[in-house]
């Protein structure tokens, strides 16, 4: 399912017309993403919790010349399923 299929499923599902749906899938990406951002946890209940993860810098090797080389710490977005959504998937 892509952005617009997910658009016409809440549109139907909610009895919202298309564009009603896509602002409130947008506003709904969008928060999310800022607090993100911002460093807050968004915690959905029953659906999971999304959040920002760190990776530590750490030393690679470029596999081309062998020569090692430092890779920068970086800020990651991850997602934790609920036991909810977990559960109802592996039904």
């Amino acid at each position: 399912m892509n952005k617009t299929e997910l658009i016409a499923a809440v549109a139907a599902k909610a009895g919202l017309t298309k564009k009603d749906a896509e602002r409130v899938v947008n506003a709904t990406i969008e928060t999310i993403t800022e607090s993100l951002v911002k460093g807050d946890k968004v915690n959905v209940s029953g659906f999971g919790i999304f959040e920002v993860k760190t990776r530590e810098a750490r030393v690679g090797r470029n596999p081309r010349t062998k020569e090692t080389i430092q890779i920068p710490a970086t800020k990651l977005p991850a997602f934790k399923a609920s036991k909810t959504l977990k559960d109802t998937i592996a039904k």
